[in-house]
């Protein structure tokens, strides 16, 4: 199904749901009952960003920090339902613009997880060398088939792909990075060094994208880095051994479900509803509230 059809029908089916006051509803459920809404991003719109954080205002949300989400998983503060926290992943160069200058207009705590490599390389995402290859007819296999191959493969692949292709920087710079975090609404968390498919890695290379992404992130803001975010959302046991022996306290994958006091007493599993940036904002409001009805591409989740 082309994009411009499935936003097309996605809008209508959101505002069918709209209609039939089911959103209205859930966000009574959130705010009356013991609920966060965890919301991931990655390179949206400044009006998309924006228009977001006043719509989730107006209907009485209200957001925090990872820092205070941290604290209530801990029990140093209370559950804090009916807030919202605001991820962003990848460090794309457009977050610059798009979600600094919003995050503090409206004084709103955001953490951007970032892949360390395409920060330092300054040279596209690999994905982006799959998709570009695809148009022009030098490769066939889409992305989704990248994802099922061992790391190895998928990086031969990729770098005889990116040989032939040229990419400018996609994201932010080193320079950049250290400029945002001083910023008071503004946490940096690891995504990663080369965003693979981690449970798809070695055990040495699965150690090496978490342990080495979080010393350089520190190395760069001269912060902790406390946070992380799986890259597609695929983890096993392995990986959250991994966080724990290197002093990570909360990670988030990408299951499309509310975080409860429940959720939160696994902090290396939280969850994540994923805005979709080419979508309605109909759409993105049900899928945020929890009312969505199509089910989303599951997500590997491996639990050796």
């Amino acid at each position: 199904m082309k994009t411009s059809t499935r936003n097309f029908i996605g809008a209508v089916v959101a505002k069918t749901l709209i209609s039939f006051g089911l959103v209205k509803r859930a966000i009574k459920k959130v705010q009356d009952g013991e609920f966060i809404l965890s919301i991931c991003f990655h390179a949206p719109s400044k009006y998309l960003f924006e228009s977001s954080i006043n719509w989730l205002t107006q209907n009485g949300f209200y957001f925090i920090s990872l820092d205070e989400l941290e604290k209530a998983a801990t029990g140093k503060i209370p559950f804090p339902k009916g807030a919202v926290v605001l991820t962003i992943d990848d460090g794309w160069q457009s977050n610059l613009d798009n979600i600094i200058p919003v995050a503090e207009k409206n004084k709103v705590p955001v953490t951007i997880f970032l892949s360390t490599e395409a920060v330092e390389k300054g040279n596209g995402y690999w994905w982006s060398y799959i998709n570009e290859a695809r148009k022009i007819g030098l490769a066939k296999e889409s992305v989704e088939f990248f994802k099922t191959l061992d790391n190895e493969d998928r990086i031969k692949l990729i770098e005889e792909t990116k040989s032939k292709i040229n990419i400018n920087r996609q994201a932010l710079t080193i320079e950049q990075v250290k400029d945002i975090s001083n910023n008071i609404y503004v946490s940096i968390g690891s995504h990663s060094i080369s965003h693979p498919i981690l449970p798809r890695c070695s055990n040495a290379d699965s150690k090496h994208e978490i342990a080495h992404s979080k010393k350089i992130i520190e190395e760069w803001i001269q912060k902790d880095v406390k946070y992380f975010a799986f890259p597609n959302g695929d983890y096993s046991n392995r990986e959250i051994s991994f966080l724990k022996r290197f002093g990570y306290t909360l990670a988030f994958g990408t299951q499309q479900e509310y975080l409860t006091k429940e959720k939160l007493q696994h902090p290396y599993r939280l969850p994540r509803f994923m805005m979709v940036e080419a979508a309605s904002f109909e759409e993105n409001f049900c899928r945020i509230v929890g009312v969505w009805p199509l089910k989303p591409r599951r997500r590997r989740i491996v639990y050796p």
